[in-house]
């Protein structure tokens, strides 16, 4: 098998691609059908695919059904919960209220991300989990070619956010699921130029970024971010942005896939 190219797909999955999905990201339907249209026509040239996948329990730590309000309701999706707000009382963690807080509170110390409450979404098992049909489609054709793709979970432990693909946001020292994916960082320094694409743009595609410069810088530097193949979560783009401008300076390429050819 050749090393050159290895393909990275964050999260394409129906919940995030599908105009129906929990938590639709705006254009994320066009994004997917340039992706198959991406691996289809450089099938032969593509050697390794990496397809991560966001798995949620129900009562995850980002999801309602994980807190509650002094009248013991659950917080509406897109709400953002302080730590601040749980001192006073505001919100009640329902689950291992202990590592909850000191969660929020070292989210809080990042000063990167807030700690949102999403619509429940990617619940393993559920449709909502599965990878969108237009990937799908072209994972079968490339695979059918004699080779295998590589699926990856993140966001199972239900005490930590997973954004980034290679570490959860708070790691758990006791959780090796939530710690560096070191094997995932070594099967892909082995490729030449790893074409990084999926969803959201401003939250899982970005920390994945973020987490190579910081932990992987051999691999990324062989990044090249295919900007036309990922798309914000609606007005939180802001998030993302000055990790995409950090990358730019430590000149990791970014490109269309109408601007790559591949050999």
């Amino acid at each position: 098998m050749r090393n050159k190219n290895a393909l990275l797909v964050i999260d394409s999955q129906y919940d995030f691609c599908h105009p129906n999905g929990a938590l639709y990201v705006n254009g994320a339907e066009q994004d997917m059908l340039r992706l198959r249209k991406f691996i289809e026509n450089n099938q032969q040239f593509i050697d390794h695919i990496c397809v991560t996948l966001d798995s949620h329990p129900v009562n995850d730590i980002s999801h309602p059904s994980f807190w509650m309000d002094k009248n013991g309701k659950f917080p509406s999706p897109f709400t953002q919960i302080t730590l601040n707000e749980i001192n006073e009382g505001q919100w009640t963690p329902r689950f291992s209220p202990q590592a909850a807080i000191q969660y929020v509170a070292d989210l809080e110390s990042q000063g990167e991300f807030p700690h949102f409450i999403w619509p429940e979404h990617c619940l393993i098992g559920s449709k909502g989990a599965a990878l969108h049909d237009e990937l799908m489609q072209a994972l079968i054709s490339w695979t059918r070619s004699g080779k295998w793709y590589q699926a990856v979970a993140k966001g199972t432990y239900p005490l930590t956010e997973h954004f980034g693909i290679f570490m959860a946001q708070v790691p758990v020292a006791d959780r090796p699921e939530t710690q560096l994916n070191q094997n995932l960082i070594r099967t892909l320094e082995r490729f030449q130029t790893v074409y990084l694409v999926g969803e959201a743009k401003s939250h899982c595609v970005a920390t994945s970024l973020k987490q190579a410069m910081k932990y992987a810088p051999n691999l990324a530097n062989k990044i090249v971010v295919l900007e036309d193949v990922m798309s914000d979560v609606q007005g939180l783009g802001h998030l993302g942005d000055p990790i995409y401008q950090e990358a730019k300076k430590q000149g990791i390429r970014f490109a269309k896939t109408t601007d790559i050819v591949l050999s």
